[in-house]
């Protein structure tokens, strides 16, 4: 993949689409994955942890931030009352989020090209989930997740998932400075899901 990330907008790779499968919160999934797009093997252990331990709500609006192909928004529209915005600033990413949705046949989803929050007005999510691009560097990431809270409504949770060794703890010390209450929901396989409430 030479020096682009996943989090290029527009990939320059050249698409070799494959199909993937993945049982996500107790059902099963399948997403059709290309070069250019994050974990495209696999739904990756962190992402696949996030998934299954975030809290969601009987109802209400959940924000997949960095959604990549898609299967952390599929999974929560998924499930029934939530509706789910997805966002990524990779076209090639949200293309395929789209035709995963569709697979999957999960209809409330609204896909949307953009970097970060450049997209999203809303400002009554119950949950806004990411497994942020940490080779982004902490520049661009911790204002992002901060930028999350004002999005949030009051006791939403940002849900958030990275590796032990790439920074969670002091990533936790950050967002403690910005949400009312940090704690860390879930470890396994060297990764820690963090929720931070507005």
């Amino acid at each position: 993949m030479g020096s682009e990330h996943y989090f290029t907008e527009k990939p320059t790779s050249e698409p070799d689409a494959r199909e993937i499968t993945a049982r996500l919160r107790g059902k099963d999934y399948r997403f059709v994955t290309e070069a250019g797009v994050f974990s495209r093997s696999r739904v990756d252990p962190g992402t696949e942890l996030l998934i299954d331990v975030m809290p969601l709500p009987a109802q209400g609006r959940v924000l997949d931030l960095g959604c990549g192909y898609g299967p952390v928004g599929i999974a929560c529209a998924g499930e029934p009352g939530l509706e789910v915005v997805m966002v990524d600033v990779n076209l090639r990413a949200c293309e395929l989020a789209r035709v995963n949705a569709k697979l999957n046949d999960v209809a409330k989803v609204d896909i949307r090209h953009g970097d970060g929050f450049s997209v999203v007005h809303e400002r009554d999510f119950a949950v806004v989930a990411s497994n942020p691009p940490i080779r982004a560097g902490k520049q661009v990431i911790y204002p992002l997740l901060a930028n999350a809270k004002g999005h949030l409504l009051p006791g939403g949770v940002l849900c958030v998932v990275i590796r032990t060794k790439q920074g969670a703890k002091s990533l936790e010390r950050h967002l403690a400075t910005v949400y009312s209450r940090v704690e860390t929901i879930a470890k396994s396989g060297g990764y820690r899901v963090c929720a931070a409430y507005a």
